[in-house]
């Protein structure tokens, strides 16, 4: 009898799970963004957002709670209902760099989230004025080992100054980091010959390399980028084994169930995979990417081994 009643609720879980898969979503889904309106993880997300709305037959918005480095939105996430109606766009900086940055965190970056997919990725770029007398990497390098703490370079956000940290690990070189508060003031400044190199995001300096006002002395991927045709990878420049990208990843809430986790996961990849989202989502100055949930889980957790060891042995932390 114990074991017929056992089956008995097995069963209705399983037809619960079956019929909560087959009615979602019954209403508006909200995808956290951690940043302010108009960042570019923001603007990315607000395309999938409403490609999932139409892919859905649902409301998908976007709520902006920016603050403490992404730490404020992604801790709203990881308290919000685990009922598949709410979601964060991660990003490298709430879920690998953040923890070992911060003396302390509102959430835990492995226990209070279930991966749902990679979004997208970008890499950085070693950016110089155009009057600075080297054009390639290799020249800046050379540079930099010939003038140690003197090649001054423009930091505007954490990750820059964590592939200035790596490259000065790799490369032998010895920089001088110039902290700035956001892309804006840094690349003003570039252009102006304040600082003559940078390192920002390939979507922030897009603009100022096509234009001719910047040049692009290298990408951070493994090899050469769409966001920036013609400028060679690190990796391809001496440091064979230098990479680092950025990127956006959509989590849910730990407990979420899986057969939701599985629908959106089905959807974003079906929509990363249409020509014009990887064309839109190219003018954002994003690459399309996607994979299954597990495939980010390891990702992810690839991602912490390697930016915990160098923040550790860099002594980086934010007060």
């Amino acid at each position: 009898m114990k074991i017929s009643r056992l089956l008995f609720a097995l069963t209705v879980i399983v037809l619960c799970g079956a019929l909560h898969a087959s009615a979602y979503p019954s209403k508006t889904i909200r995808i956290i963004v951690p940043y302010q309106a108009g960042q570019g993880t923001d603007v990315a997300t607000r395309y999938i957002a409403d490609q999932l709305s139409k892919s859905l037959g649902q409301a998908v918005i976007v709520e902006n709670k920016a603050g403490a480095g992404g730490n404020i939105g992604a801790a709203e996430a990881a308290r919000a209902s685990a009922d598949g109606y709410t979601f964060v766009m991660g990003t490298n900086g709430t879920h690998v760099l953040n923890q070992f940055l911060y003396p302390s965190m509102p959430y835990d970056t492995e226990k209070d989230f279930e991966p749902v997919a990679l979004v997208s990725t970008f890499p950085m770029v070693i950016l110089a004025n155009v009057g600075v007398p080297y054009h390639t990497f290799a020249e800046f390098i050379a540079d930099a080992r010939a003038r140690p703490d003197t090649v001054n370079v423009a930091l505007p956000s954490t990750t820059a100054r964590l592939v200035l940290e790596l490259l000065q690990q790799q490369s032998g070189a010895h920089l001088r980091a110039v902290p700035y508060k956001g892309s804006g003031t840094s690349m003003t400044d570039l252009i102006g010959g304040q600082v003559l190199v940078g390192i920002d995001t390939a979507s922030a300096a897009r603009p100022f390399v096509s234009n001719g006002r910047l040049k692009a002395l290298a990408v951070t991927s493994r090899s050469e980028s769409t966001l920036l045709p013609g400028a060679r990878s690190i990796a391809s420049s001496g440091l064979n084994d230098f990479e680092v990208l950025a990127w956006n990843a959509l989590y849910a809430p730990r407990g979420t169930p899986v057969a939701v986790i599985q629908r959106i996961n089905a959807e974003v990849t079906k929509i990363l995979a249409q020509p014009e989202t990887q064309r839109r989502l190219l003018e954002l100055g994003h690459e399309a990417a996607g994979g299954t949930p597990e495939q980010l889980g390891s990702f992810a957790a690839a991602e912490r081994k390697k930016w915990g060891a160098l923040v550790k042995s860099v002594g980086l932390k934010i007060d």
